[in-house]
């Protein structure tokens, strides 16, 4: 199989992952704290990490094998994904799985974003004009200023920016530093974090059954091995291959939504949908073109 399919398919397979996620997080946030879930999420999330390490002959016992100098920047990233789970899954809590999914593809337009702030990148009258039709869009679906608005619509956006900031900011490490031990220091800082704003906001409350136990063990599974997945696709082929399937997500999350949770909100998705995941292509053909030049 040539490896851009075989790369094409785990990606697919990683945002399958992510939508089960969220449907776990869905059935158990009856019971639980958008806290205490991302808690467990991240603290179980790092087991995955183990495995890769394994996978790629990087585990070692001796401290030293992981040290970085960049290090608290490594940890950064870790509390930006803490905080970006937390918005992720409260949203997941009171919105139709596909809205938040719709609304989450908006990450590639802050990506561009900070790219121009923090690495003064040069962006020109096409980038330019797909962050605007890209925000136009998550307006179209959030409608601010209508009777259908909430505030917690916002948190997707919000969980949107944190991981586009966490992906922005690969480009300051050393080529020579292995995506492995990116994600145990960013699976590690996740689950401090995560502690951290827990402990901070909510009581803990036990766990009420061992199919709840099962439940959250499944969907940090599926969180930590989506990642893997996608780090892999992304490892073994070029980003303008893979990055239009993400989009594929969306009709997953849709899937999931209608059959599962009986959801269908087709009103709440157009027309806004067709701008974001317009802005998104037209921002990676700009990409794609620019370095072809």
């Amino acid at each position: 199989m040539p490896s851009n399919i075989r790369a094409i398919l785990v990606c697919l397979l990683a945002y399958v992952c992510f939508d089960l996620m969220a449907v776990h997080v869905r059935f158990l946030s009856a019971r639980y704290s958008p806290q205490e879930l991302s808690v467990y999420r991240n603290v179980l999330g790092v087991l995955p990490t183990v495995v890769l390490l394994a996978y790629t002959r990087e585990l070692s016992f001796s401290l030293g094998a992981y040290r970085i100098k960049q290090w608290k920047l490594a940890f950064g990233r870790g509390f930006f994904v803490a905080v970006a789970q937390l918005l992720f899954y409260t949203a997941l809590a009171n919105l139709e799985l596909a809205t938040v999914s719709a609304l989450g593809q908006t990450n590639a337009v802050f990506v561009v974003l900070i790219a121009i702030f923090f690495y003064r990148e040069k962006v020109g009258a096409w980038r330019w004009g797909a962050i605007a039709l890209g925000f136009t869009g998550a307006l179209f679906i959030v409608r601010p200023g209508s009777d259908v608005f909430t505030w917690t619509a916002l948190m997707p956006i919000g969980a949107a920016f944190c991981y586009a900031a966490s992906m922005v900011t690969l480009r300051s490490f050393d080529k020579s530093v292995s995506s492995a031990i990116l994600y145990l220091y960013s699976a590690s800082a996740a689950a401090f974090g995560a502690i951290l704003l827990a402990t901070a906001t909510v009581d803990f409350s036990p766990i009420q059954s061992f199919k709840d136990g099962l439940l959250i063990f499944s969907m940090a599974i599926c969180g930590g091995f989506g990642v893997i997945f996608l780090m892999y696709a992304f490892r073994n082929a070029p980003a303008a291959v893979l990055a239009p399937f993400s989009y594929f997500g969306i009709i997953t999350a849709f899937c999931f939504g209608w059959f599962i949770f009986d959801e269908f909100p087709i009103d709440t998705l157009f027309p806004g949908i067709f701008l974001i995941i317009f802005s998104g292509l037209t921002i990676l053909w700009r990409e794609q073109r620019q370095r072809n030049e």
